[in-house]
């Protein structure tokens, strides 16, 4: 591939769209098999009518393939594309399925074109593992996703309809014990009184059925605007991201965006505004109804409002060097009076002195609105076959720039990783060592400036489902206050990989020292993992596979120091978890 222009090799697109003013789910969207057949026939025959030519796009984080762009960018600097990796929404003809031709690229205009099978297949054993799945529900047992499509294109004009199933055996499991003590219950309610992010989803063989990756959306040179519901990621993270990944399901939003850098005297531009939609699961956080009905505050039955803005910039001095801010703010939609200001908060100050009303806040607070700031930076470098990328949040204002200087650090996320090929000859095989660290854990400062400690990324008081869409974190997948590191080391050649990976997870490390658990001598709850991985090309399928063993050490932080009675000594947990994601390129 090397040589080959930068149209050529890839096609970056950055887009995304909306479908409907109330959402979608399984509750108010019929799923007989006459309707969706319908439905299926009508869409088939306007494509098959319309004569349109195809340029299908790919969800994001999709496994392999989107490992497979961004390993191109690194190994074929000279004739990639200037792109960020930051907002990834990708063109499928920029992958090579054949080895002298591109399945996807044709001269000619097609009449139609169906968008390859995808399929996640997903087995836990014992209890919930894994994230960065498209909304598949925290559950033990087997799990499907399924997804398929038609792509249509005419002039500016673009069409996608790319719905999604999903399939869940949702099997019971040990989860978090009542038979803490009542200050302790008391603690994991107000944690969880935050965020909507239920251990379970009541049901068993459950099954749902989305709009998915769809979109519509016109371009202009350089800029789209849409209207979709495709899943979005902002920042250059691998395995996560501070504030948009493909771990919840994706929503409805209209966009407006570049689909290529924007060219200056001063270097590369490339940006997103979101207008969106989220949804809650409206679950309670454990299946005790006792504790529910006394600790649960319940959710509001309303929809909130997403507003969001990410921004990149390459220097033209700095080849390799991006740097960039994304801001997010959610809303309760009965809070917003449609004016400027709240349809677009990402545009205000980020000093709350600037808000202040006969020296209080209180006007501005009563807007219920919940932000996340973060700054990332990543930085290529392609003789070394390296890259290094950062990412550091905030979920609230600072009171100044004083303030913000002297405590950086208050209501902060971190991210931080790397990937590094050492290349074996002068083809495309190579070792991939690559790795990532993610801390949600609330730093030190909060004893000194709270009474009561209460609150982990992805969480603020005004907004109590916390940004998340059905039940799902935006963002970290790895649960509410956790830190995870993850190493990989691996053997690469083209789209075959046969590797290693390694991931250890603090689990609620915030819920763990706010309730006093180590004071009562209980340990953390620390899973460490260790796995195989497998990724290779035979004729039209693409496979990527890989099981992992999770040792769950003090599993629930049910062991105790103090050997207390209501606490099980044998409290570490191991299991299993398997997935296996495939395409199939028809």
């Amino acid at each position: 591939m090397v040589g080959m222009g930068k149209k050529k090799i890839f096609n970056l697109r950055i887009s995304s769209y909306m479908l409907s003013s109330n959402g979608i789910s399984l509750k108010n969207l019929k799923t007989s098999p006459t309707f969706c057949f319908k439905f299926l026939f009508s869409f088939f025959s306007f494509l098959f009518v319309s004569g349109l030519s195809f340029a299908q796009k790919l969800q994001v984080g999709a496994p392999l393939l989107e490992e497979y762009l961004r390993r191109q960018q690194i190994l074929n600097s000279d004739s990639f594309p200037n792109y960020s990796f930051s907002n990834r929404q990708f063109y499928l003809e920029s992958i090579p399925i054949n080895e002298d031709t591109n399945y996807f690229k044709s001269e000619k205009k097609l009449n139609f074109k169906v968008l390859p099978f995808f399929s996640t297949v997903r087995f836990n054993d014992k209890r919930p593992f894994g994230w960065g799945d498209y909304g598949m529900i925290n559950a033990n047992g087997l799990q499907n996703y399924l997804s398929t499509g038609f792509f249509s294109k005419l002039g500016s004009f673009s069409i996608q309809f790319q719905p999604e199933l999903f399939y869940s055996q949702n099997k019971d499991f040990q989860g978090f014990s009542r038979d803490f003590s009542d200050d302790i219950l008391w603690w994991i309610y107000r944690f969880s009184n935050l965020i909507d992010n239920p251990e379970r989803i009541p049901g068993s063989h459950l099954t749902k059925l989305t709009l998915g990756q769809s979109f519509v959306s016109y371009k202009f040179k350089k800029i789209e605007i849409a209207v979709s519901n495709r899943s979005i990621w902002w920042g250059p993270g691998q395995w996560n991201s501070l504030t948009f990944s493909n771990n919840a399901r994706s929503f409805p939003h209209i966009s407006f965006n570049t689909v290529e850098p924007l060219k200056s005297f001063l270097g590369d531009f490339e940006f997103q505004i979101i207008l969106g939609k989220l949804r809650s699961s409206f679950v309670e956080p454990f299946p005790y109804d006792d504790l529910n009905a006394l600790l649960f505050i319940p959710f509001e039955n309303d929809w909130r409002y997403l507003n969001g803005m990410t921004f990149s910039y390459q220097p033209k001095w700095i080849p390799g060097l991006y740097l960039g801010l994304s801001r997010t703010f959610q809303q309760y939609s009965i809070d917003n009076s449609g004016s400027f200001s709240d349809i677009f908060p990402i545009f205000e100050a980020f000093q709350k002195e600037r808000f202040f009303v006969d020296d209080n806040t209180v006007i501005y607070d009563g807007k219920r609105q919940d932000q996340q700031a973060v700054l990332f930076t990543r930085y290529l470098i392609p003789k070394a076959y390296l890259e290094l990328y950062f990412e550091f949040g905030r979920r609230d204002h600072a009171l100044n720039w004083r303030e913000m200087i002297l405590n950086p650090d208050h209501a902060r996320a971190y991210q931080l990783g790397f990937k590094k090929l050492i290349k074996l000859g002068n083809d495309e095989k190579a070792i991939q060592l690559r790795g990532e660290i993610t801390h949600q854990q609330e730093s030190v400062s909060r004893y000194i400036r709270y009474d009561l400690p209460g609150g982990s990324w992805h969480t603020h008081g005004s907004v109590l489902t916390g940004n998340t869409n059905f039940g799902k974190s935006l963002g970290v997948g790895t649960g509410l206050g956790a830190n995870s590191q993850s190493f990989e080391i691996s053997l690469v050649n083209n789209f075959n990989k046969l590797g290693i990976l390694l991931q250890r997870i603090e689990n609620n490390q915030d819920f763990y020292y706010a309730s006093g658990l180590k004071n009562y001598g209980n340990n953390p709850w620390i899973d460490l993992s260790g796995g195989v991985l497998a990724d290779f090309k035979q004729g039209n399928f693409l496979i990527s596979s890989k099981i992992q063993i999770i040792n769950g050490i003090n599993y629930q932080w049910q062991f105790s120091n103090l050997n207390m009675s209501e606490f099980p000594k044998n409290s570490n947990l191991i299991s299993m978890h398997v997935q296996s994601s495939f395409y199939y390129f028809f």
